[in-house]
């Protein structure tokens, strides 16, 4: 019988011109983890990196790869967000955070791992680092302003102003809590964001690209993920998890790490062909 593996877990502070950015490495003790392209996962509109709860341990176990989180500025234990966001900020992840990420963690190589707007922030690092993105994993990732999304999120406006629903932000942002929501809701609410899409970056991401989403995804519908998957230049692996709604990594964990596991052994053994 196999030992489990041992993770070795290690944060470290990203430092950025705009403030720091907090982020944590899982590492599984192998001698061959070195050398498998790292995996970086980039979190949702309320998320952080506490809030990926167990799922990187786990990404890290199934995979034996190094698995990278951090907080976006504002979010998590980040340093505070100096303003409002623009229009442009899932785009500009690329070329502001994570850059400064893949400095701080020498990442010559890497797999993208978004979920839900991180998704598309994924998309937007396999476009931006073409050279340098092995691979590209777009979970619950919005494609495009869909009405099923802005339903979504003023239904989710009328929970947060239910008493206490803000304090349960604020044990993962603290005083950032606020603007955390607002940057969420009034960003994707505000008209000016209505005609958003991910097209441009879409067709510039040339790796292989995983794209997972539940059918019952109160977020977004199916035509997300088809649309990610239609529109990349590189291939596409799509699976639509049935019985699932946005949070895949918490709903259906085996499901989501054996679809990684799998797809990452048949992009290596394609590679290898070549």
């Amino acid at each position: 019988m196999t030992a489990p593996l041992t993770i070795r877990i290690a944060e470290r502070a990203v430092p950025t011109p705009r403030g720091r950015l907090h982020a944590v490495e899982w590492s599984p003790a192998d001698a061959a983890a070195p050398a498998r392209t790292p995996l970086v996962l980039l979190h949702d509109s309320l998320g952080c990196v506490a809030l990926w709860r167990d799922f990187p341990d786990a990404l890290a176990r199934a995979t034996g790869r190094r698995v990278i989180a951090y907080d976006r500025l504002g979010f998590g234990r980040s340093d505070p967000h100096p303003g409002a966001l623009p229009a442009s900020f899932i785009h500009d992840e690329a070329r502001e955070g994570f850059r400064h990420l893949r400095a701080a963690f020498a990442l010559d190589r890497f797999i993208a791992f978004g979920h839900s707007v991180g998704g598309g922030m994924a998309v937007g690092c396999a476009a931006v680092h073409p050279e340098a993105c092995e691979g590209l994993v777009a979970m619950s990732a919005q494609a495009f302003v869909e009405d099923r999304t802005r339903q979504g999120i003023r239904a989710a406006r009328e929970a947060f102003a239910r008493p206490g629903q803000v304090e349960r932000l604020a044990k993962y942002h603290g005083d950032k809590a606020r603007w955390v929501l607002g940057a969420w809701i009034d960003t994707w609410l505000a008209p000016g964001f209505a005609g958003w899409t991910l097209d441009d970056d879409l067709r510039r991401v040339r790796c292989p690209s995983l794209v997972l989403h539940g059918d019952c995804d109160e977020y977004g519908s199916a035509l997300h993920p088809r649309r990610i998957a239609a529109r990349v230049a590189g291939p596409a692996s799509l699976h639509l998890l049935e019985g699932c709604g946005h949070v895949p990594q918490r709903e259906q964990p085996d499901a989501v790490l054996s679809k990684v596991r799998h797809w990452l052994a048949a992009t290596a053994a394609e590679d290898a062909g070549r």
